[in-house]
């Protein structure tokens, strides 16, 4: 599957139609003075939600948007038709900007719609212009012209809670688990190409969404990996579950790669910091998850404990693979996501 979370565009509205400059002329009427119609409004751009959208993808292709002009009036004070407005579908999440970087609109609800850029109005016709002074004005309005941007489209997922950790820690098989999403899982790195989003049901009346990061490792706010490509994808997000492999297979120190993690996305945040639509990353509430627990002896597992807990860092224990602790982690998960609700 491509995944497209950046695109950038040009879009415009469409120009008002001119009026009409006319005269009545039928016979026997000796009197049948202007009338020129207005021109038709031009078309707006507008942009709406589409929850079954995931990607931009769709927009990679095309650079140009282009609303539909007004129509001219015409003679018997006939209006001409407003252009068709253009309507361009995008993914829940998706955030507008202009080529400055300015954010305009965050369309971060379900079938959201909104109007960017209003077409042009229709000129007036030049029976308008008829007066007690002027029985016969010969002047008509031209159409208004529409506005034009160029502006870039940024897909920032809507999740509750951000799957974070080294490729292989176990993030895919997790979300496979306390989800129905089925992401590609295999033991080589990098893997998961793609941020995967699964929806967790805790009761009839809860439930959050769940977003597997790939890509973290060391220099990922710097571009090494994919980190830097979806590291954006965790803004909106309100609890980090930060997997770490504590399995043999793993030729790292396990605390090693927490103090690794962290420190990208504090990076990731200095490289950010002129922006105010976030909490910074490192600011997030954490929650650690000792993963794989199921191929690890006592021994190896209370040396990784005592560094943990040497450090104060706060940890559950969980096997993603045959869901030993999963529960308690979906417990600590909910505490925070709903917190809000049940306070």
């Amino acid at each position: 599957m491509n995944f497209i979370d950046e695109v950038n565009i040009l879009v415009a509205s469409g120009n008002g139609g001119p009026g009409c400059v006319s005269f009545r002329r039928e016979t026997h009427v000796p009197r049948g003075g202007p009338d020129g119609g207005d021109g038709g409004k031009g078309g707006d751009i507008i942009f709406k939600v589409n929850p079954d959208l995931n990607s931009l993808m769709d927009l990679r292709y095309k650079k140009v948007y282009r609303a539909k002009n007004g129509m001219p009036g015409s003679g018997s004070l006939c209006s001409g038709s407003d252009g068709e407005d253009l309507e361009i579908q995008v993914p829940l999440g998706t955030m507008i900007r202009d080529i400055n970087g300015k954010l305009l609109v965050d369309l971060d609800k379900k079938d959201e719609v909104i109007t960017l850029l209003k077409g042009g109005r229709g000129g007036k016709g030049n029976h308008f212009f008829r007066s007690s002074i002027n029985q016969a004005p010969d002047r008509a309005q031209p159409g208004e012209k529409g506005e034009e941007l160029e502006i870039k489209l940024e897909l920032k997922l809507l999740a509750d809670v951000g799957l974070i950790g080294y490729p292989n820690a176990g993030k895919s098989t997790f979300i496979s688990k306390i989800s129905a999403a089925k992401p590609k899982i295999a033991d080589y790195p990098f893997t998961t190409l793609v941020p995967n989003l699964g929806v967790v049901k805790i009761d009839t009346e809860k439930s959050f969404v769940v977003a597997d990061i790939p890509g973290l490792i060391e220099g990922a706010a710097e571009g090494v990996g994919l980190g830097s490509q979806f590291l954006r994808h965790i803004e909106r997000t309100k609890v980090f579950v930060h997997l770490i492999d504590i399995s043999e297979f793993n030729p790292r120190n396990p605390y090693s790669d927490y103090i690794a993690i962290n420190k990208e996305l504090a990076e990731y945040d200095k490289l950010n910091k002129d922006k105010v639509d976030y909490l910074p990353l490192c600011q997030r509430p954490q929650l650690v998850v000792l993963n794989k627990i199921d191929s690890v002896d006592e021994e190896r597992t209370s040396i990784i404990e005592n560094e943990f807990e040497d450090n104060k860092i706060k940890f559950l224990k969980a096997s993603a693979v045959t869901g030993e602790g999963v529960k308690d982690v979906l417990t600590a998960i909910s505490k925070i996501v709903f917190k809000d609700v049940d306070e």
